[in-house]
């Protein structure tokens, strides 16, 4: 106890935002990591392509809104869409998957509802953004730039065939394939969370809040404090609507549209396993989208 209190106050502060991110972020790390395992073990590319509608745009479809019954947080969004791209789903599906589960997860929906004061509006709205987020993103993959979006030296997936694994094995392989993700992940959501504490700390918010004047500069100080804050989507309404009434409906719709989407800590776990050019393309496409759509929310 003595050496904690010879730190500076600063530094503590900083720590004890560190733990809180580690400590709210390590379970959907870990639900993430177990679905990853599980269908590492029981996903074969057979039954994705079985199951994948025919052309590509139903296809962009599926991936925006399959959330809605396989939801996930960003935290652990990162190794399901890995183990998904190698399991030979299209790009143009997973990414939209990426970009909306966090957000059209019932639970987040319902946070979101109770947040805003059992507001259907701000549902309705953060919903329809993530939506045409997603397929633009879907769009983009599918139709207009390369849809390879890992890495050429990324750690390649050890192919094996379980189909003739009895049951029980299949679950140990799966738990064991999960391990191995999470401690894999984890690592970058380490470093990740410290240089979000570290923003926290020596970014102050009244130095956004006072740069936030106008409407388009209000929505990009909104999502740069979504980007710092790095909150899991399952908490962040109730930080956008306390600060509702300080910013209005576009600059808070932005915050929580973009936070899902792109945080520190879910860059560093993106880069660890897709490219430069597709993370560019990801964040500034997404930014732009949210950008108009908030922007004309504002004047509605």
């Amino acid at each position: 106890m003595a050496i904690f209190k010879q730190l500076p106050d600063s530094l503590l502060q900083c720590l004890a935002i560190f733990l809180s991110i580690i400590i709210e972020a390590l379970p959907f790390i870990l639900l993430g990591a177990i679905l990853s395992g599980f269908i590492e073990v029981f996903l074969t590319p057979e039954l994705v392509q079985k199951h994948l509608p025919k052309r590509k745009f139903p296809r962009i479809l599926f991936g925006t809104f399959v959330g809605f019954v396989f939801p996930s947080c960003e935290c652990g969004i990162v190794p399901i869409i890995n183990r998904f791209l190698e399991k030979k789903v299209p790009s143009y599906t997973a990414v939209p998957f990426l970009a909306t589960a966090p957000i059209i997860n019932p639970i987040v929906l319902f946070a979101t509802y109770s947040a805003f004061g059992n507001s259907v509006r701000f549902v309705l709205l953060r919903l329809l953004g993530a939506v045409l987020v997603a397929i633009a993103l879907g769009i983009m993959l599918g139709f207009v730039v390369d849809e390879n979006i890992l890495k050429a030296n990324a750690k390649p997936m050890h192919q094996h065939d379980y189909s003739e694994t009895p049951l029980l094995k299949k679950t140990f392989y799966a738990f064991a394939h999960a391990i191995d993700e999470f401690f894999d992940t984890g690592r970058y959501l380490i470093f990740g969370s410290l240089v979000a504490a570290a923003m926290q700390i020596y970014v102050p918010t009244r130095v956004l809040t006072t740069v936030g004047h106008n409407p388009l500069m209000a929505i990009l100080v909104m999502m740069l404090m979504a980007f710092i804050l790095s909150l899991c989507s399952e908490a962040d309404a109730f930080i956008g609507a306390s600060l509702l009434s300080t910013f209005g409906v576009a600059p808070i719709m932005a915050f929580l549209l973009i936070g899902p989407m792109v945080d520190i800590k879910n860059l560093m776990m993106m880069a660890k396993s897709f490219k430069k050019a597709f993370i560019l393309q990801f964040v500034s496409l997404s930014s732009l989208i949210i950008i108009i759509y908030c922007l004309i929310l504002g004047v509605i």
